[in-house]
């Protein structure tokens, strides 16, 4: 049966390609982006089942306003897919404020305002499914990406908790965490901060740890989004590409070396 999915950050990257199968499939998709004039080609070739609006993530008003046109034009909002958002680059000590506040406002808040709007739409319809697109590095962080990491570790948070608070409403959460893509993400839809030479030696580092075979194919992520959005009991977490699994693989089994080699002192902690 077809769906009816809104997605955000679809005029590009994964987002775009998903978007794409979707309607290739028969879904009738609804594509917030900043810049509608990126979807003409496609709105065109899919006038009736393709509904381009444009949004900035960031206008809380706005996420609340397009939501809701989205629902009057299609009826009903199946699948909520929270895709918008960028990644900044820099050492914790090169963080301006307002590189800061720019990251969680797209990245978090943006993410909060639709999932609110969202809900009593799916409530109301006693089904629905919220996708959240947090990263790899929502569950472990390294050097350099730690403002990018925070954010999405904050979804992480954000979505765990949600999944709890609307299950009874017959509304599913995921949250899916792809490892890095050879998309516009990864070249062009990022900031970087001003470097400080004394971090030269640690970017250095992860330059020459960077992989081809790390990097996945955007195509291939297709079918697992198919699967994704049909299953009658989707997951809460799912890690796409090989290089992800792997990185959360090792950080978690060292966090509990690091937890149960001073359990004692935990334990002691508790008191009486």
């Amino acid at each position: 049966m077809a769906k009816t999915i809104f997605i955000t950050g679809a005029s590009r990257g994964l987002g775009r390609i998903w978007a794409e199968a979707f309607l290739d499939r028969g879904d009738r998709v609804v594509a917030a982006v900043r810049n509608t004039d990126h979807l003409k080609e496609l709105a065109k070739q899919y006038p009736s089942t393709l509904l381009v609006l444009p949004l900035d993530v960031t206008d809380k008003k706005a996420c609340f306003e397009t939501v809701e046109k989205a629902k009057q034009h299609f009826g009903k909002i199946d699948v909520l897919i929270n895709n918008a958002g960028y990644g900044h680059i820099g050492a914790i000590e090169e963080l301006t404020e307002n590189e800061v506040r720019a990251q969680m406002e797209t990245n978090v808040f943006g993410l909060l305002w639709l999932t609110q709007a969202i809900i009593p739409i799916m409530r109301g319809q006693n089904s629905g499914h919220i996708i959240q697109v947090s990263s790899a590095l929502g569950l472990v962080a390294f050097p350099t990406t730690g403002i990018y990491s925070a954010s999405k570790f904050a979804v992480e948070a954000i979505s765990e908790s949600l999944a709890n608070e609307v299950a009874g409403f017959g509304i599913k959460v995921t949250l899916l965490e792809p490892n890095g893509y050879l998309t516009e993400f990864s070249t062009s839809s990022g900031a970087q901060s001003e470097p400080i030479g004394l971090y030269d030696e640690i970017r250095a580092v992860l330059k020459g740890a960077d992989r081809p075979e790390d990097w996945g194919v955007p195509e291939a992520t297709i079918e697992a989004m198919l699967k994704l959005i049909d299953a009658e009991q989707p997951p809460l977490r799912l890690i796409l590409g090989r290089a992800g699994f792997q990185w959360v693989k090792h950080s978690y089994g060292e966090r509990m070396k690091t937890w149960e080699a001073w359990q004692d002192v935990s334990e002691a902690a508790q008191g009486k």
